[in-house]
C-alpha cells in the first residue's frame, strides 16, 4: 500500500485528487494539509506526499526542502 498526504490550499484540488486516488486499491491518502506547515507535520506518515507550490503560511517549495532535509 501507498500512503499519500495531499497538500493544496484549495478544497476542490484536494477532494478531485483523492477521488481519482480512491479508485486505486494499492494507493491511499492518510492526511491532508491546506498549507506547508501542516503537509509538513504530516509527512513522516506518507509514502508520497503531492504537494502544490502555492499555499499559506509555508509554500509548497519550502516545505519540500524541510521535509527533504527531515529524511535524508
Amino acid at each position: 500500500m501507498i500512503h499519500v498526504v495531499l497538500a493544496d490550499d484549495q478544497e476542490l484540488i484536494r477532494a478531485g485528487f483523492r477521488a481519482i486516488i480512491e479508485t486505486t486499491s494499492d494507493i491511499s491518502v492518510v492526511g491532508e494539509a491546506v498549507n506547508g506547515v501542516e503537509a509538513v507535520a504530516l509527512a513522516e506518515q506518507a509514502d508520497v506526499v503531492l504537494m502544490d507550490i502555492r499555499m499559506p503560511e509555508m509554500d509548497g517549495l519550502a516545505a519540500t526542502r524541510e521535509i527533504c532535509a527531515r529524511y535524508e
